[in-house]
C-alpha cells in the first residue's frame, strides 16, 4: 500500500508560487458505473491531472470507502474529499476540502455541517484544508444551489465577488474555490477569476462550466490556480486526448 500524501495544502502553496498549474478529476460516486471504473482509472493515470476530487453534492451510493479504495490502489494521485454533508467523509482519503459556503446565508452550510464534521475529522488522520466555497450563477439552476437552498452571486456582480473571496482570506480560510456549478451552462467569467486571482494572496480553484482543454487554459491564464472538471470528463473519459 503507497503512504499517504504529506500537507496537500503546502504542495498547491508551492505550486503556486512556482507558476506551476494543478487540475483536478471531480468523481461524483453517485456516477460511477463500477464495471467501467478500471477503464476510468486508466485515463485518469493518462491524463494531466494533479488530484483526484471524490464528492456531490448528495451521495445517495455507499461506494465512497470502495472508490477511494480502489483510487489509492490504482492510482498515484492524492485523493481529496470534497463534500456535500459530513457523511461523505472517508478516513482512506489523504484530505478533505472543508469547505463554508460563503455565497449563501444558509447557516447549514456556513456551520452547522462543520460543526457536525468536526469531531468526526478528530478522528482520523485527514488533512482539513479550510476553504471559502463561492456559487457564481451560471446560466441555470445547479445541483448545489437546489441542495443548498441558495442564490449564486450574481455574474457581473464582480465587487460583491471579490468582497466574498477576501472575507473569506481574512476569516482564515486556505483557499478560495469559485464554483459555477455541475453542469453548469456558463463557467465562471475569465475577468472575475482575474481580478480576484489579483487581489487575494491565497490559492483559487476554479470549477463548473468547463467543457474543452481550451476553457482549462483560459482560467489557468486568467489566475486559477487549480482547475476541477466533473461532467466534462464523467461524459467523455477520452476528453484529455488529442481531438
Amino acid at each position: 500500500m503507497r503512504q499517504k500524501v504529506l500537507n496537500i495544502h503546502q504542495q498547491i502553496l508551492e505550486a503556486k508560487k512556482e507558476g506551476q498549474k494543478l487540475l483536478a478529476i471531480l468523481l461524483d460516486p453517485d456516477k460511477i458505473v463500477w464495471e467501467k471504473l478500471d477503464h476510468l482509472l486508466l485515463k485518469i493515470n493518462q491524463s494531466p491531472a494533479t488530484h483526484i476530487f471524490v464528492g456531490g453534492s448528495i451521495v445517495k451510493t455507499a461506494i465512497i470507502e470502495d472508490l477511494i479504495a480502489s483510487l489509492k490502489l490504482k492510482t498515484n494521485l492524492p485523493v481529496v474529499i470534497f463534500p456535500g454533508d459530513p457523511s461523505q467523509i472517508s478516513p482512506q482519503a489523504d484530505a478533505i476540502l472543508f469547505l463554508s459556503l460563503l455565497s449563501g446565508r444558509n447557516p447549514d452550510y456556513l456551520i452547522e455541517y462543520q460543526v457536525q464534521a468536526a469531531p468526526i475529522l478528530k478522528k482520523t488522520n485527514l488533512e482539513v484544508i479550510s476553504t471559502g466555497y463561492i456559487l457564481i450563477e451560471s446560466g441555470n439552476e445547479t445541483a448545489v444551489a437546489r441542495v443548498s437552498k441558495t442564490k449564486p452571486l450574481n455574474r457581473e456582480n464582480f465587487d460583491l465577488v471579490l468582497a466574498t473571496a477576501q472575507a473569506g482570506e481574512m476569516l482564515g480560510n486556505k483557499l478560495i474555490y469559485l464554483e459555477a456549478g455541475s453542469g453548469a451552462k456558463n463557467a465562471v467569467p475569465l475577468k472575475m477569476i482575474q481580478l480576484i486571482s489579483q487581489n487575494i494572496e491565497i490559492p483559487i480553484i476554479v470549477g463548473g462550466g468547463i467543457v474543452d482543454l481550451h476553457g482549462i487554459q483560459n482560467a489557468y491564464n486568467a489566475g486559477a490556480d487549480l482547475v476541477v472538471i466533473g461532467t466534462a470528463f464523467e461524459n467523455d473519459s477520452h476528453f484529455f486526448e488529442p481531438k
